[in-house]
């Protein structure tokens, strides 16, 4: 009786064991986060609940890759609202209030989207947060619209990639640049 018990015993922990093992695989399109100013990422001094102290932005999307296909008028519709990314919508996190082309924003969070053209694109800001994609998307929610130019990227970007750059000697004067193909987007933001 004994061996019965330890044979079952045995096999639990085995089937136990085993489903353990099974962690989901790499997303095809993985997170990624952009600050402002870049250097804060990289500061192993500060820890996460600092991030306000030292930073102005955050971007947090997910990175989809370009895999041969034609993107922009193809995959990406022109003339329709996208995520600015794949899975949740893109979300900004505004640590200070904001100037963007000279329209004020206030500090807080907001999901981020685009209405791609072929010469420009409308980015958008919007007060609905917690979405998947843009499917829900509701205009009405929009906190602030822009237009900017579109630009030829120096060479192909293979994954989607949003960073800031400093704009001139100010720190509190950065660009915004929105990259994936050969589309590139580049937008003024003032702290």
């Amino acid at each position: 009786m004994k061996l019965y018990y330890v044979i079952v015993c045995l096999f639990f922990g085995a089937t136990l064991s085993a489903e353990a093992q099974k962690l989901r695989g790499l997303d095809k399109s993985p997170m990624d986060m952009a600050y402002y100013p870049d250097d804060f990422a990289h500061d192993r001094k500060f820890a996460p609940a600092k991030v306000g102290d030292k930073a102005y932005a955050r971007v947090t999307y997910s990175r989809p890759a370009k895999k041969e296909r034609e993107i922009f008028g193809k995959m990406i519709p022109f003339g329709k609202v996208w995520r600015v990314g794949a899975n949740e919508a893109t979300e900004i996190k505004f640590f200070t209030d904001a100037t963007i082309q000279g329209k004020k924003i206030k500090a807080g969070v907001y999901s981020f989207y685009a209405i791609p053209n072929e010469t420009d694109w409308t980015l958008i800001f919007s007060s609905d947060l917690d979405q998947w994609g843009a499917y829900s998307y509701k205009q009405d929610l929009d906190v602030l619209r822009v237009n900017v130019p579109v630009k030829k990227a120096e060479e192909p970007v293979e994954n989607l990639a949003i960073q800031f750059k400093k704009a001139g000697d100010n720190v509190n004067e950065s660009i915004m640049q929105i990259a994936w193909d050969t589309t590139l987007v580049e937008v003024p933001v003032t702290f």
